[in-house]
This record gives C-alpha cells, sequence and structure tokens, in this order.
C-alpha cells in the first residue's frame, strides 16, 4: 500500500515538473515571437521611411502600410515592395541607395526571424498536452508572416508573379484529410511540406472546374462541380517555388469521398519530381504534427468545418 502510494507520489511529481517545464517553455516562446514581431514591425518601419526618401510614389503605399490592420499588413507592404522593385537604385542618391539596401537587408533577416520563432511556438502548441492542459492559456495564435524578398535587378526575375488556386479538401470516411508530400524541385528540394490536392487555375477556366480537374489529375477521383463544397476557405500568402516569387489566392473546396484509392498516374512532369508521398490525416495528428503543414492550422480549421454545416461564407485562413 504505501510502495503503490509511493509510486503514486512520484508519478504526480513527475506530471509536475513535465508541466512545469512546458509551462516555461511556452512562456519563453511567446515572449521570443513578441520580441521577434517588434524587430519585425520596426525593421518596415525603417523601410517605410528609406522608401518615402527614394520615391515620392512610396508615400502613399507605405502610410497606408503603417496604418493597415495585421490580417491586411502583409498585403500592404508588398505593394510597399513592389514600388522599391520599380526603383531605378542607380538614379538614387548614393546614401540613400546603401541605406535602403541594408534596411532591406535588415527587413528579410528580421521576417526569418520571426517566422522561425511563430514555427517554434506552433509546434509546441500544437501538442496534445499543451492543448489538453490549455498551458497556453488565452493567448492568441502566433502567425507567420510573408512578403516577398528584394530580388536583384539583374536576376530578370519578377518579384511577384500573381497566382490563383484551387484546392480541394477531400475527407474520407473516417474524417481524414488527405494530403502530399512535396517541396521545390531538385536540387533545391531539401525542405519537404504537407499540403492539399489542388494546382493553379487555368487561363479562362473557373474555380470549380479547376477543382475539379486538378483532383482527378492527382487523385484519380473524379466528382461533379455540383459535388464540392465551397469555396469554404481563402488564403492569400506569398510564396517562394523554383527561385519565383508567388502572389497566391488559394481557393479551398469540401469534397468528401468513400475512395481508399489514390491514383497519381495523372501527374504531370513537374509533379513528379516534386512529390514525394501522400497519406491520410487525422485532424489529432495533424495537431500533434511537428511537420510542415499548410495551411498551418488545418487541423482546428478542418474539425471546425465538419462540425457545423456550411453556410455559405468563404472564411480567410492563414
Amino acid at each position: 500500500m504505501i510502495e503503490a502510494l509511493v509510486a503514486g507520489v512520484v508519478v504526480l511529481l513527475a506530471l509536475a515538473v513535465r508541466t512545469l517545464r512546458l509551462t516555461s517553455r511556452l512562456d519563453r516562446l511567446h515572449i521570443r515571437t513578441d520580441a521577434a514581431w517588434a524587430a519585425l514591425d520596426a525593421a518596415l518601419a525603417r523601410r517605410a521611411l528609406l522608401a518615402r526618401l527614394a520615391s515620392p510614389k512610396a508615400q502613399a503605399a507605405t502610410e497606408a502600410a503603417e496604418r493597415a490592420p495585421r490580417a491586411e499588413r502583409e498585403a500592404a507592404e508588398n505593394e510597399v515592395s513592389r514600388l522599391l522593385g520599380e526603383l531605378d537604385r542607380a538614379a538614387l542618391p548614393e546614401e540613400i541607395g546603401t541605406e535602403l539596401a541594408d534596411a532591406e537587408h535588415r527587413l528579410v533577416l528580421a521576417r526569418r526571424v520571426h517566422n522561425d520563432a511563430v514555427r517554434d511556438t506552433l509546434a509546441l502548441r500544437r501538442k496534445r498536452s499543451v492543448r489538453w492542459l490549455r498551458l497556453a492559456g488565452t493567448a492568441p495564435l502566433p502567425s507567420y508572416f510573408e512578403i516577398a524578398e528584394p530580388v536583384a535587378p539583374e536576376s530578370g526575375e519578377q518579384a511577384l508573379v500573381p497566382r490563383a488556386s484551387a484546392r480541394i479538401l477531400l475527407v474520407d470516411d473516417r474524417g481524414r484529410v488527405l494530403l502530399f508530400r512535396g517541396g521545390n524541385p531538385p536540387p533545391n528540394n531539401t525542405e519537404q511540406w504537407w499540403f492539399t490536392p489542388g494546382g493553379g487555375v487555368e487561363p479562362g477556366e473557373k474555380l470549380r472546374e479547376a477543382a475539379v480537374r486538378e483532383l482527378a489529375e492527382e487523385t484519380g477521383i473524379r466528382c461533379a462541380q455540383e459535388d464540392l463544397t465551397g469555396p469554404v476557405w481563402l488564403r492569400r500568402v506569398t510564396f517562394r517555388f523554383d527561385s519565383r516569387w508567388f502572389l497566391g489566392e488559394e481557393w479551398f473546396f469540401l469534397l468528401r469521398t468513400s475512395a481508399e484509392t489514390i491514383d497519381t498516374s495523372g501527374f504531370t512532369e513537374l509533379e513528379n519530381d516534386i512529390m514525394t508521398g501522400h497519406r491520410w490525416w487525422t485532424t489529432a495528428e495533424l495537431a500533434d504534427t511537428g511537420e510542415l503543414v499548410y495551411p498551418p492550422l488545418i487541423g482546428p480549421l478542418l474539425d471546425d468545418l465538419l462540425a457545423t454545416q456550411w453556410d455559405g461564407t468563404v472564411r480567410p485562413v492563414r
């Protein structure tokens, strides 16, 4: 009896120590994320000041970016980036040109540091023990900040390429969602992430047409346009793929299926190069995984979507 009591006390102490460690680590990560955002905000402010000195055209854009709410800040800052990309840097006074280049470089570093902090914080908050014990309290979830990085004029790249895509939340009878794993084309394919089926909307194509076509090409599953629910989500994101920057609008449709077999024989040559696997995920698995998944909060978002009947509202997600 005494031995059992002692063992129980030891277990409780071990759990208490683990909980304290998790809480302490989570607090440090939240502090780190807040500090990283403050540094990023300062870097954006410095770029805004130099942008105004470099180009009168940037005055309105920088003021709009500074006033923009957090959800609209990325798009506003990308407009500043676009205007700066049109500048003739050689015509600028040397001091302003040098300071602007330095400000842009520091902004790149600040954004990466911020996003690294957000990634680590989200990974810890997805852990089952953190969620069950509500260790995060009422602290809001941090979010990534994605803006295009400056491109050297001699590279000939476009800083931002608009891209609309139709994506499918393919959910099976067990409530699992299908995700593909992939990355950039070789040889720049060291980092991999998980994402939903779908792809770019072709010229003259409607969103539902694109969703049906992409689904058939990537999974072998065929459906009618009216079988799709949505679009249920809209995700605006800036991303880099194959050395180019894209300004993406991702429209997500929901489709329930009883199919168990996925046929990838319809992959394009590029998809065969970049896709390395696929699997069905439960929302609990998505909440606990430490792997990169896009959208980052697809687990809880999908839980909310499946819990009630869709009301016809397109929900913006990150």
